[in-house]
């Protein structure tokens, strides 16, 4: 899985973007809109759900240099326990419940998570709520959204995972914008900085006013929301107590069609600003520390074909991943130090990436992505690049059945060090990633 050359993975990168593969139709749908209203044929109760079963499996090399040398390489430990290369799980478990009441005056979504996944897995208890809102419409073109919900931020990050093109996210979404909340920047060797909350699954609890207007053929969203910058955890992760601000807007240009069958070209455009405080240095002395997160999207559909891309800058709170490359809470091989969590408070980042398709027969689609992340770019020695191109292939049996099997040619580099560095030769170890996965909405 792992030997394929740079020039190999180049060319099929660009034979991939050449035959522009097809994603699902639902990527080009209003998210803002869809899951924060219900159409006024809604009922009054309204319920739904999802199961996710999935397989992952890399070739399992270990860390090649470094006090944890011949220990298991994290990134090729199967998410999110972290403890196989090869793994079988239920990924997802949702029910939800949502409707629109006193003559559409009032939307609600009520909706738990559970399953083999970063937000059920971290933290207590393994069934968590993810989505606990509602929804004002008594102000003309500016409706008021109350409670905790997906943020108005990236394509990628704001569709529902049992709706998503490919198994895994993007680089930049994993490690970007699907933020993990830390107490320490990782500095003590002897403690592995685990967060014990969960993933934000891109959320937030707060208020947001939004809505989607028309002007001739083009729809235009926006959505302003103030947040607590605490994700999906308990406690408020602002420095200062201050709100998180998230702007949005989209305009798409809309060829034809009804809901998520439409073709059109969306144009995307957001921008997220808070706080977050955090433990950093050998004193862990506690500072505060902006975290900014801004992007640029496009998704084009006609017919059979689509062609996405998103480009995302990220200022503050990188995510570094771990000492070494170990499994956190790893002692080194001479007992010294322990693997942890990383984060760069005062860095920067950058990634895009750029996927499309083609439809066959109906019921099967075939899809292709390059992504690639800058992590880490103020200082040569910090700066890593990762690299993925993948191939996938879905098959539709039912509309509520969808069977997906995606092939990760993953290559991560420091570009500021040379081959002969630790770092180098450690992630010159990233293994190439198979997944398969069933998705059974009802």
């Amino acid at each position: 899985m792992r030997g394929c050359s740079r020039g190999a993975r180049a060319g099929a990168a660009i034979l991939g973007s050449a035959v522009l593969l097809y994603a699902l139709p639902a990527s080009a749908v209003n998210w803002i809109m869809l899951q924060g209203t219900e159409p006024a044929t809604a009922p009054a109760y309204r319920p739904f759900g999802f199961i996710g079963i999935e397989y992952q499996q890399t070739d399992g090399s270990r860390i090649a240099a470094g006090p944890f040398k011949g220990q298991p390489l994290m990134p090729n430990q199967i998410v999110p326990r972290l403890e196989d290369t090869s793994e079988l799980q239920i990924s997802h478990v949702r029910l939800g419940l949502q409707g629109r009441l006193f003559a559409g005056k009032l939307n609600y979504r009520i909706s738990p998570l559970a399953g083999d996944n970063g937000i059920s897995q971290n933290g207590s208890p393994n069934v968590k709520f993810t989505d606990l809102s509602v929804t004002l419409n008594l102000i003309p073109h500016a409706r008021i959204r109350i409670g905790q919900f997906k943020q108005p931020g990236s394509e990628e990050g704001l569709q529902p995972a049992v709706l998503r093109d490919y198994i895994r996210p993007t680089n930049l979404s994993r490690q970007l914008t699907n933020e993990r909340l830390f107490d320490s920047d990782g500095t003590l060797k002897h403690d592995a900085n685990v967060f014990d909350g969960p993933l934000s699954g891109w959320r937030d609890t707060g208020i947001q006013v939004f809505d989607a207007f028309k002007t001739g053929p083009w729809e235009h969203t926006y959505a302003l929301m103030a947040g607590t910058g605490s994700g999906l955890a308990i406690y408020n992760g602002s420095g200062d107590g201050r709100p998180d601000w998230y702007l949005y807007w989209s305009s798409e240009l809309i060829f034809g069609g009804k809901g998520a069958s439409r073709d059109g070209l969306k144009l995307t455009g957001w921008y997220q600003d808070g706080e977050r405080e955090l433990r950093i240095g050998a004193e862990q002395k506690t500072e505060t520390f902006d975290r900014k997160r801004y992007g640029l999207g496009t998704v084009f559909r006609r017919g059979p074909w689509r062609v996405a891309g998103e480009w995302v800058k990220a200022d503050g709170m990188i995510f570094n991943g771990t000492d070494g490359g170990a499994v956190p809470g790893s002692a080194g091989n001479q007992g010294n130090v322990i693997a942890g969590f990383n984060v760069l408070p005062d860095n920067e980042a950058d990634g895009w990436y750029l996927d499309g398709g083609y439809r066959l027969f109906d019921k099967w689609e075939l899809r292709a992505r390059y992504d690639r992340l800058n992590r880490g770019t103020n200082k040569k020695e910090t700066e890593r690049r990762f690299e993925t191109f993948t191939l996938g292939i879905t098959y539709r049996p039912t509309k509520q059945v969808r069977v997906l099997a995606d092939y990760e040619f993953r290559q991560v580099d420091a570009p500021g060090l040379p081959g002969a560095a630790v770092p180098s030769r450690i992630l010159s170890e990233v293994d190439d990633v198979f997944g398969a996965k069933v998705w059974v909405r009802f």
